[in-house]
């Protein structure tokens, strides 16, 4: 049986129990995590108590409350001790009959009967750093091989927020509105004041060229953002900070790409030679949700009282 919980009837111990435990676990999904990114608009669907969960952020447009993963959340879906297509189809079509959906993720390890787009994602698991190294494409391994009178002059150094935020404001690519920018410094801010991203910096020449914000939990580095000075794309600072973190943590803990739908983001993932894991999502276009919004059989459904 599946339940509907609000923010304030979740028995969060269960939930972090569920996810910690589970086949599919996802820093993204973690409560901490999800009260940052969405401002602690979400719900919980659960299966029985807690056997499986599916959190489900939310956005309220003109009095609706409509179904969006929120800013810097890739995945969420289904989590449960052991994958089950069975119980994934339940949850999918509770989902789908009584929520607007514009964008919901699932994770790289639910599977379904029904057929779902997919997107890419990147991860590297576990293993010593000498044999991820051995992998990179040969062009990754130049990239990392600086000349002497840059390696002289450069050090990678892990920086406060006050000190990435400048920066990250001046080479922030892909919002769409000056909104969307505040919202993401935002989130990067309280990150930061809960221990729970890092910022690794470039610096060449006493300037900063690169930045990369790298989310730690105690198995996975996920990257966050990349932020790059274009005036220094030759010295190849992003690789050199992602090969850091890759090299201190990799033995211990998964390094997430995060994927990308940029073709040149896509290409500059691949060059640390990483697992392709795809992972399924719902997508709906406004006018899409118009049309079932303005359905009879929805309309009063989803109005909020």
């Amino acid at each position: 049986m599946i339940r509907r919980l609000k923010y304030h009837e979740i028995d969060f111990e269960k939930y972090a129990n569920c996810l910690e435990n589970s086949a599919q676990r996802k820093y993204s999904a973690a409560k901490d995590f999800l009260d940052i990114t969405s401002d602690k608009q979400w719900e919980l669907l659960i299966y029985n108590d807690y056997e499986a969960v599916m959190p489900i952020p939310f956005v309220i447009k003109f009095r609706l409350k409509i179904v969006h993963n929120p800013m810097l959340c890739q995945q969420l879906g289904i989590f449960s001790e052991k994958d089950s297509v069975e119980i994934n189809e339940k949850f999918l079509y509770y989902l789908e009959k009584n929520y607007l959906i514009r964008i919901y993720p699932f994770n790289d390890v639910n599977c379904f009967k029904s057929d779902l787009k997919k997107k890419k994602n990147y991860i590297i698991y576990p293993d010593s750093y000498e044999v991820i190294y051995s992998k990179y494409s040969p062009k990754r391994k130049r990239k990392l091989r600086s000349e002497p009178e840059i390696l002289n002059d450069s050090e990678v150094k892990i920086i406060s927020y006050n000190d990435a935020q400048e920066f990250i404001q001046s080479h922030l690519l892909g919002a769409e509105k000056e909104g969307d920018t505040v919202r993401f410094i935002n989130i990067f801010k309280e990150f930061s004041r809960s221990g729970l991203v890092f910022f690794y910096a470039y610096h060449y020449q006493n300037k900063i060229t690169n930045v990369i914000a790298i989310y730690s939990d105690e198995k996975t580095n996920a990257l966050l953002g990349t932020f790059n000075d274009k005036n220094y794309v030759k010295i190849s600072g992003a690789s050199i900070l992602i090969d850091q973190v890759i090299k201190e943590n990799i033995e211990k803990k998964i390094f997430d790409f995060e994927g990308s739908e940029l073709p040149n983001v896509e290409e500059f993932f691949r060059g640390f030679r990483p697992e392709l894991k795809p992972f399924p999502i719902i997508e709906s276009s406004k006018k899409d949700l118009l049309f079932k919004l303005l359905s009879p059989k929805y309309l009063l459904k989803f109005l909020l009282k």
